[in-house]
């Protein structure tokens, strides 16, 4: 049997999105084998106008994903399977989170991700690459305080992916991590400790200056907020539902971080 903190995880892609392997099932089934309690299945969002569309399922794919997670409830019953998304938020696209997500597919939980961020002059810019300056930094943490505030998101994943591209911690990091931690601790939504991140560093060539993700400044620095956090696998294939959050879950302990209730994640319709 696992230990408890090892049960569940949030953060889970299907082959819809186009770097992933693996489908619903199969996730569920690997869980079961596990000794997992609950999944929750976020693909990368489809979005009414297909943008960013080489890294996510097709707005086309939504009836046909909903049906399948639907079915994977009453299929699985020994397992709690949640229905959920991993998202950018788009502000003027409000409503359709709302409406069509939670409203007509009845999504029970959404993950908020900055993989690309708006700056000053409300343009697009992807995290990866892009969080390379002073200004990026500040934009990429106002961004994602924004996404907090709202309402749409139980946890942001990966809050810090600057890391990609950022070299050495500076007090343009802190500025930007500051911005995060103070939306986190005013809205109660959680900041996600990611394990695919621990994958990435262990696979990084030689060569890769960057620290990637997680990043640990970022996460001291969240010792002195009133920040809830959250573990999760990043699973892109079922056999990494639990890869590296055996080192995730260190950074919570190493660091006194507490980590939220992961019950309240998809209690909208409970």
């Amino acid at each position: 049997m696992l230990d408890s903190e090892f049960q569940h995880n949030f953060h889970t892609h299907t082959f819809r999105c186009k770097h992933a392997e693996g489908d619903v099932d199969d996730y569920c089934e690997m869980a079961i084998s596990m000794g997992m309690k609950t999944l929750g299945i976020s693909d990368h969002s489809a979005l009414p106008d297909d943008r960013w569309l080489s890294a996510r399922m097709r707005y086309i794919d939504l009836p046909e994903y909903n049906e399948v997670i639907t079915n994977a409830k009453i299929k699985y019953p020994q397992l709690r399977v949640l229905k959920g998304m991993e998202c950018e938020y788009i502000p003027e696209q409000q409503s359709w989170y709302e409406d069509e997500l939670f409203g007509i597919y009845e999504f029970e939980y959404l993950i908020g991700a900055a993989h690309f961020f708006l700056d000053s002059d409300e343009k697009w810019m992807p995290t990866y690459g892009g969080t390379n300056s002073a200004k990026a930094l500040i934009e990429f943490g106002h961004y994602t305080a924004k996404m907090m505030e709202s309402g749409l998101f139980d946890f942001i994943a990966h809050p810090d992916l600057f890391g990609n591209c950022y070299q050495s911690w500076d007090a343009n990091c802190t500025a930007c991590t500051r911005d995060i931690m103070a939306a986190a601790a005013a809205t109660g939504v959680g900041l996600e400790i990611n394990a695919l991140g621990i994958r990435k560093q262990a696979a990084k060539s030689s060569n890769n200056p960057f620290p990637l993700y997680p990043w640990l400044p970022f996460w001291e620095e969240a010792t002195a907020h009133d920040v809830k956090v959250i573990v999760n696998s990043d699973a892109h294939r079922p056999s990494d539902l639990q890869g590296k959050t055996g080192d995730a879950f260190r950074i919570v302990n190493d660091l006194n971080l507490h980590h939220m209730d992961v019950t309240s994640i998809g209690a909208r319709y409970q």
